[in-house]
């Protein structure tokens, strides 16, 4: 019996698009030590420079027109600053929490995992610390957890005792969806989360 060359070439061709096709997707190439050792340097870095210019600002506004212009100064330029720090430092800035006052800082889904696990480090009795993880072979991210100081209760403390009821209604009219309260000194609020492009 004759088989058609072209039928046997098409054959084999189909077997080979189908061991590739299943074959499982390489995996990015795991941080080395020293890797690890640099973007967690260079994560915690970054996290303190944006964290100062955030506060320097924020205490500026406070001492300029209190706390309502603090709030204001919040809602109108804290983002621009963070985008701009971004651009700097050639890295993707934010600060998010399961508790969100701005719905923009919502959790993407690896950071609520790192926030979850935070979590529940917390409830076992331990202190979270700084992570470096690689998102995908040319990302790796940094995530912080961030702590309340007394300051900031101001803003975020418990309503009727550390934040006013004044100061809450202005806070409700730029957030309405807030749920960023109720915290008291040392409290976890959540974390500051750096993405940087892998060289």
């Amino acid at each position: 019996m004759r088989i058609n060359l072209t039928t046997i070439f098409l054959f084999f061709l189909a077997i080979g698009f189908g061991i590739s096709a299943c074959a499982p997707a390489k995996q990015p190439a795991a941080l080395n030590e020293q890797e690890q050792k640099a973007y967690l340097t260079r994560g915690q870095t970054l996290a303190q420079t944006s964290f100062a210019a955030l506060s320097s600002r924020l205490m500026a506004a406070i001492e300029t027109g209190g706390i309502p212009h603090a709030v204001t100064y919040c809602n109108t330029a804290a983002l621009p600053l963070i985008d701009s720090l971004s651009k700097q430092h050639k890295a993707s800035i934010r600060r998010t929490s399961l508790k969100v006052r701005n719905p923009m800082d919502a959790p993407q889904d690896w950071e609520k995992e790192v926030l979850l696990s935070y979590q529940q480090q917390l409830a076992e009795g331990k202190r979270p610390t700084p992570i470096v993880k690689m998102l995908d072979k040319k990302r790796v991210a940094f995530a912080s957890p961030i702590f309340m100081a007394q300051p900031c209760l101001k803003c975020h403390g418990k309503l009727g005792e550390t934040l006013s009821a004044d100061h809450y209604q202005v806070v409700k009219q730029l957030y309405p969806k807030d749920q960023a309260i109720g915290y008291v000194d040392g409290d976890w609020r959540g974390m500051w989360s750096i993405t940087f492009v892998r060289n």
